[in-house]
């Protein structure tokens, strides 16, 4: 019998799923609950219900994990859908969830052991968006529009939230409407920049220098509903790439603006990006999706050359050229879309890096990336469907896998990056 909204049933959880439910079936049909934790036997209520699988929440734990632990703040607010869980109990969760989309998705078993990099679990995130109602920045609430406390999700310094509050403070003083805010920080946290976008056309400057005193920030951007771009102060923010190369860089820094991409944790964004260099091989490094040039501008500095970093964003671009120029004898910058720049035809670079959006690589640029014959590719992923999806794809173009590894940049969340390693034949 098919299961009904607002039905409730008891079930035994058996397996996390990708993007924070958790799995359980009853009289056969597949039932992905929240709030639950894999081995406990929970009464749920359906709350939607589709032709193969049915959505459900916890309403009572009947079995508990020793895994349970009580969320601060309310777990449904962005962020938090796994802060029940024991955070040991989180790593060995989002280890399954890579293991069972390469098994599953990409039909490619995996044998050993998924290492997940930990992160502390408070102040961790560098970069956030903020939605604003009513004067009051929060988070939404999973699943919905309704506004939570970003505060109690512990996942961004309170100085910053100070920040971000007195920003929208101050621009409401002025008669300034703002409908979200982008948060950008540096590692050290002394360094903090805003992209606004607001309802009423052409802020002054004066409420603009004002509002960068009164939120403490060395500068802001701002965009208007007819979509004209404003800036305001000094809006960058940097850091030292020993910092982010866990010291291996002697000098230089990475500066980005706040609309630009940037990974988000600012206590393994150095681990990371260490193990993406230490998995280069000697010869030509290709980057595609470079964003600001993390890793190409982090191997340049470590001495690497013959370096060709490739990005379509136009913000993320033109911080790339500010970070790649001085290195220019050893990097190369190619302002496109990565379909159009492999479209030329590139001749086949000793390592080939990858950080594509969440959506993963495209049908067009994966086959591309397989003619190229690069001898070893270096994807870092933050979708491990997609990314299982397109290891498929270079394993069915003479590729094998060497390695593959997590990081939680996003702890108490169903969230991993995972990186891989593929070598070919």
């Amino acid at each position: 019998m098919a299961l009904t909204v607002g039905q409730e049933v008891e079930v035994l959880v058996e397996k996390p799923a990708s993007g924070g439910r958790m799995i359980a079936r009853h009289d056969g049909e597949v039932l992905l609950v929240a709030g639950a934790i894999p081995g406990e036997r929970v009464a749920a209520v359906v709350t939607r219900a589709e032709k193969r699988v049915a959505f459900a929440d916890t309403a009572r734990v009947l079995e508990s994990s020793a895994d349970r632990r009580t969320p601060a703040g309310d777990p449904l607010c962005g962020g938090c859908l796994y802060a029940h869980i024991d955070y040991r109990r989180q790593q060995a969760l989002k280890a399954e969830i890579i293991r069972d989309a390469f098994t599953r998705i990409g039909r490619m078993p995996v044998e050993s052991a998924i290492d997940v990099a930990p992160s502390p679990e408070r102040g961790y995130r560098m970069r956030a968006r903020f939605h604003v109602r009513d004067g009051r920045p929060g988070f939404y609430r999973e699943g919905s529009r309704d506004l939570c406390d970003a505060a109690l999700t512990g996942q961004v310094t309170e100085a910053s939230l100070e920040a971000v509050e007195a920003a929208v403070a101050a621009l409401a003083a002025q008669g300034i409407t703002v409908l979200s805010v982008e948060l950008s920080e540096n590692i050290a946290a002394d360094q903090r920049a805003l992209h606004l976008d607001l309802r009423e056309p052409k802020p002054s400057r004066d409420a603009l220098g004002r509002t960068i005193t009164a939120a403490g920030l060395t500068g802001l951007t701002a965009r208007t509903m007819d979509n004209a771009l404003h800036s305001a102060g000094d809006p960058i923010v940097s850091d030292p790439l020993r910092a982010l190369t866990e010291g291996r860089a002697a000098n230089g820094s990475l500066r980005r603006h706040p609309e630009s991409f940037f990974q988000a944790n600012r206590f393994l964004i150095g681990a990371l990006t260490a193990a993406v260099m230490d998995s280069a091989q000697p010869g030509p490094i290709l980057d595609l999706y470079a964003g600001v040039g993390l890793f190409a501008v982090a191997l340049a500095a470590c001495g690497r050359s013959d370096i060709t970093a490739v990005e379509g964003d136009k913000v993320s671009g033109q911080d790339l050229l500010r970070n790649a120029a001085p290195f220019a004898g050893q990097l190369r910058v190619a302002r496109a879309s990565v379909e159009a720049f492999l479209a030329r035809g590139v001749r086949a670079p000793a390592n080939l890096i990858v950080d594509p959006p969440r959506t993963g690589i495209s049908k067009e640029a994966g086959d591309a990336i397989v003619r190229s014959g690069a001898g070893r590719i270096i994807y870092v992923s933050c979708d491990a469907p997609t990314m299982a999806r397109d290891a498929r794809r270079l394993l069915d173009g003479g590729y094998r896998p060497v390695s593959l590894r997590g990081f939680d940049l996003f702890p108490n969340t169903p969230h991993v990056e995972t990186l891989g390693v593929f070598e070919r034949s």
